[in-house]
């Protein structure tokens, strides 16, 4: 017999993103009883607080999920690896920290697919709600929010280089992406508070536990949504050998992220009915959308051998690394406190494309995302891909046990457009390293390399070296009642059933322009005043920059 926990008025499955934004909201005025359930553990450890570290909790299965994707036809059958944060901070607590909004015409096509009340107007006063800029708001930015944002030092003479070349490019300055104009180069934002990572749940989560109506019960595992009727009660998870139910007297909300939540609303009867009773799942709500629709971002690096030694290469050694850690943990400065993506970009990839669909990350130093690849010489290199794949997805169980992970096929590349906005993505690249301000710093291209030039060596290269940008998101997405692939609502209500809710990047219908972590989060601050019925916060009117020749010029 399972063992039967209490009456909390909310239960939120995933202390992720939106799920620490959740509890903090949803138990601020004392009344409500919430209970977060998390199959991770805790988040203290000084490789998720140090800025610098951040590819060791991405790496380690104590804080990541480990999932990675089948065999990708069209990507030489190779399996992309899809880290997935577990711990309190979800992937939060194992990401770059980029803070990046996502472009104002992104929310406009939301509403346009279908989710009234998700335009930029009706988002950025959320946006704004949940930040505290270092540098103070204003009509775009947050000043006294809970999640600390500020910009890196510049220090490294590489990031003024890049500004100066995309300028000698013919590309403008922005002197805000996250503000009137995104598109352009400039400074990127990160999530770091006094040289820590500011995570969900250090903005959130952790005051939220100070407060006696407020629960967290790690290393619970969800398995099913509890039903009666088709209304859910409760949520039954397993901790420690044991298996346990919850009830809650209001709403079970679902803040997974982008595969967790579509397994949890399968293994409870919610997907699509043939997927289901293939299982011998019961069907409580057919609906079909239900782990369709994924999209996520592809990046490659474009990597440039430095002729003098000014890159991170410098203190890539044992000696190095310690004189960086020792500043940190005596200090909470200098190279440890930053994630180093000090700059950015983000142009579009040919006439005729409305905003940016290509995203840039600066990064002083030629190595892998992931640590898998250690550096080799002097180097540095841009991340680089488009923002808008037509690809398309799905994730599917592969059992009707919680414990196994799903079937993530992302389908890269499986539309022709996107082969051309990758090999765009080459050309103009290689075009901005060749400016004049990179003159002092340039050696070989390291990769792709100075003969891939053909359309064919281009997707040789792309096919053999692209990796995801850990951007999986839209597969519980929001839309009308009447279209047959919504998932949730535009109150995030999971349609076909009561009592149940989706609030994490699943819920997105389309993919923002740039890195998710700041759009879920505003996510869950929105959710957050739809479950409670509170009215909703007064629709900014900001404008904001559209290129006025977009139809004619790429820049």
């Amino acid at each position: 017999m399972p063992h039967t926990e209490g009456d909390w008025d909310y239960i939120i499955v995933g202390a992720g993103s939106a799920g620490c934004v959740l509890a903090d909201r949803l138990s601020a005025d004392g009344t409500n009883r919430v209970l977060v359930l998390e199959f991770g553990g805790s988040d203290k450890s000084i490789y998720i607080q140090m800025p610098s570290a951040l590819a060791i909790p991405m790496n380690t299965s104590r804080w990541n999920w480990q999932y990675e994707s089948e065999p990708e036809p069209h990507l030489n059958g190779r399996k992309l690896h899809t880290p997935r944060g577990k711990g309190l901070g979800g992937s939060s607590s194992i990401n770059g920290l980029v803070y990046i909004r996502g472009n104002p015409l992104d929310f406009e096509r939301w509403e346009e697919e279908g989710t009234r009340g998700w335009n930029y107007a009706s988002v950025l006063p959320y946006f704004k709600r949940a930040e505290r800029r270092a540098e103070g708001g204003n009509e775009y930015r947050g000043g006294d929010g809970p999640l600390d944002t500020c910009y890196g030092s510049l220090k490294n003479p590489l990031n003024q280089a890049w500004l100066d070349a995309a300028k000698e490019a013919g590309y403008a300055l922005t002197d805000d992406v996250n503000g009137f104009r995104q598109e352009g180069f400039g400074r990127m934002d990160m999530t770091v508070r006094k040289g820590e990572r500011c995570s969900a749940a250090k903005a959130y989560l952790r005051p939220a536990m100070k407060r006696p109506n407020v629960k967290v019960v790690t290393g619970a595992l969800a398995s099913r949504i509890l039903f009666e009727g088709n209304r859910a009660v409760g949520v039954a998870y397993e901790q420690g050998g044991r298996h346990h139910e919850a009830r809650a007297n209001r709403e079970v909300i679902l803040a997974g992220g982008p595969i967790n939540s579509p397994q949890l609303l399968k293994l409870s009867g919610i997907g699509p009915a043939a997927e289901l009773s293939a299982l011998g799942i019961p069907v409580v709500a057919d609906r079909p959308g239900v782990g369709a629709n994924l999209q996520d971002h592809l990046e490659f690096y474009f990597q440039i051998a430095c002729t003098k030694p000014v890159t991170l290469f410098s203190h890539a050694n044992l000696l190095g690394k310690a004189k960086v850690g020792a500043r940190w943990l005596f200090l909470r400065s200098g190279l440890g406190a930053t994630n180093h993506f000090e700059t950015c970009g983000f142009i579009r990839s040919k006439a005729g494309v409305r905003y940016p669909d290509i995203q840039y990350h600066f990064f002083p130093m030629a190595v892998s995302y992931d640590g898998t690849s250690l550096a080799s010489e002097h180097g540095f290199q841009a991340h680089v891909g488009p923002m808008r794949s037509k690809s398309r997805g799905s994730v599917t169980l592969r059992s009707p046990d919680a414990r196994d992970k799903p079937v993530i096929r992302f389908n890269y590349l499986s539309h022709p457009d996107d082969w051309e906005e990758m090999r765009a993505c080459v050309r103009l690249t290689r075009e901005i390293f060749a400016q004049p301000a990179f003159k002092q710093w340039r050696g070989r291209e390291i990769q792709p390399g100075e003969d891939v030039t053909s359309d064919e060596a281009i997707d040789a290269f792309i096919a053999n070296k692209v990796e995801s940008a850990y951007h999986p998101s839209c597969t519980c997405k929001m839309g009308a009642a009447d279209d047959p692939m919504a998932v949730v609502d535009s109150e995030l209500r999971v349609i076909g059933v009561e009592g149940l809710r989706v609030v994490d990047s699943s819920v997105m219908p389309s993919v923002t322009t740039g890195n998710l972590n700041a759009p879920t989060i505003m996510i869950g601050e929105k959710g957050a005043d739809h479950i409670l019925g509170k009215p909703l916060l007064a629709p900014s009117n900001a404008p904001y920059y559209v290129a006025p020749d977009w139809e004619r010029a790429q820049r």
